[in-house]
């Protein structure tokens, strides 16, 4: 319930597992400081919203935000997959696309701020997709007036398989365009059921969900990270299409050839004033 009790508004909390060792806990404390005077000053209806930043009961800082949403998008995918029914319906990914692609343009322009770690992980879903935010801004870095992450005691952290080129090179250059490419990944999981780049293909004839390091190919997984991963067009019929060049062109190697997400917002709210 919402304080003074004024109305339903359930929220979701964030702390430290006293599990972790102190030095992680110190690491992780740091990243809730950061999250939580960041996700202050964020007020959009696509990204989770902040509520308090106060000391639990043994002492340490938890963060309370707004419940957002009963699932993470990782969560359907997988249940999605469980079932074994296939892609999303395209017009679920594009709900999906056009609201990560208005909370995008808000970080990116309004806040000039880059999200720094875009996956399905991060985009919690509320019932039959009535609503979609972006979640999770710990690792979001400031952007410049060139979009451009230029200061350089910051390091892009995100998450190996959604990271683009430039993340993965020691001189890369990260803009705005590094959650560009994630997002386009994040399309491509809706499509594929899959996690970029560790897909081992649906003839393993495992029923078991577990990761088989057998089967793992290491060398293929590092060569293909920052690439863009191939798609099955077999299961995609003509009502993807769009979906399918908003994927291609986010997933460009060169950031320069990715869209912004203002552009990629004009182009979906175009599609849908044309329905």
């Amino acid at each position: 319930r919402s304080p003074r009790g004024l109305s339903h508004s359930p929220w979701a909390v964030k702390k430290i597992n006293s599990k972790c060792t102190s030095s992680q806990q110190s690491i992780y404390q740091q990243r809730l400081n950061e999250e939580a005077k960041i996700l202050k000053d964020l007020q959009h209806p696509n990204i989770v919203g902040y509520r308090a930043f106060t000391e639990a009961n043994d002492g340490s800082m938890c963060l309370a935000m707004e419940y957002g949403g009963e699932k993470s998008l990782t969560d359907l995918i997988e249940e999605r997959s469980a079932k074994k029914l296939g892609p999303f319906p395209a017009a679920t990914i594009f709900k999906v696309a056009l609201s990560m692609a208005r909370g995008l343009k808000y970080l990116h322009n309004d806040k000039k701020l880059l999200h720094g770690d875009i996956k399905s992980s991060n985009v919690v879903v509320k019932g039959d997709f009535e609503a979609i935010k972006i979640c999770d801004v710990g690792v979001s870095l400031p952007l410049d007036e060139n979009m451009t992450v230029s200061d350089p005691e910051l390091c892009y952290i995100g998450t190996e398989p959604w990271k683009p080129k430039e993340a993965l090179e020691d001189s890369g250059v990260i803009t705005d365009k590094a959650d560009i490419f994630a997002f386009g990944l994040t399309l491509w999981e809706m499509m594929t059921l899959s996690v970029p780049h560790l897909s081992l293909g649906e003839d393993s004839g495992d029923e078991d969900e577990s990761f088989d390091e057998d089967c793992f190919d290491e060398d293929a997984y590092y060569a293909a990270l920052g690439t863009r991963p191939a798609l099955n067009m077999e299961e995609l019929d003509p009502s993807y299409q769009l979906l399918i060049d908003l994927f291609c062109v986010c997933t460009n190697e060169d950031p320069k050839k990715r869209p912004s997400a203002a552009s990629i917002l004009e182009t979906l709210e175009e599609s849908l004033s044309q329905e």
